[in-house]
């Protein structure tokens, strides 16, 4: 063997390089093995023996059913809540532009009204959510009509109620807009393009 392989094989940067030692190896999984332990004494849905003896977990009102704060599960949830604000405020805005006023006599009664099926026939180009969209605008007292659900033709003539002014729908709406938009700015710091961008607006 020359003098320059034995050099070559000698020196610290082929040891560097050489394959794991079986030692090593074994240390390597049993740190994995170890932390797997560690995840699985405190997943509810493990067939460990070991999670019965754990001190449950303990959540707040605020906590319980919601992701942790600060997640992407999170900010997801802001983004759904920002598009059906945004879609609900647009389905009442269009209630009112095609509705008709309840009641005419009364000037202090600001309710206006519209069927079923004119409001399906104006929505369905704009989404096929309308059901689903009038369910959640009953739920935040925003419009009301009879029954659990609609159903196209069978409903046709169900009158659909604007509740509120649409000045007073649009304060609450654009309000709940600008809540989600500021919790989703805090999960999501922009990047430092966007900063310079919004301080230039």
């Amino acid at each position: 063997m020359s003098e320059d392989v034995k050099r070559i094989l000698e020196s610290e940067e082929l040891r560097e390089y050489a394959p794991p030692s079986l030692k090593d190896k074994v240390s390597l999984f049993n740190t994995m093995s170890s932390k797997h332990n560690e995840k699985q004494a405190v997943n509810p849905f493990s067939t460990d023996k070991n999670v019965t003896s754990l001190e449950k977990r303990r959540f707040s009102k605020e906590e319980y059913g919601r992701p942790v704060k600060g997640s992407k599960s999170e900010t997801r949830g802001f983004k759904a809540n920002l598009l059906v604000s945004r879609e609900m405020l647009e389905l009442c805005e269009i209630i009112h532009a095609s509705s008709e006023p309840l009641n005419e006599d009364d000037e202090n009664d600001h309710r206006r009204v519209i069927s079923f099926g004119e409001l399906f026939n104006i929505y369905v180009t704009i989404s096929n959510k309308l059901v689903g969209m009038l369910l959640r605008a009953r739920k935040q007292n925003l419009v009301d009509f009879e029954g659990e659900i609609l159903f196209q033709r069978r409903d046709d003539d169900v009158p659909i109620v604007l509740l509120q002014p649409i000045e007073e729908t649009r304060k609450i709406m654009n309000e709940r807009i600008k809540e989600s938009i500021t919790q989703i700015k805090v999960n999501e710091p922009p990047l430092e393009g966007e900063e310079s961008e919004e301080e230039e607006k």
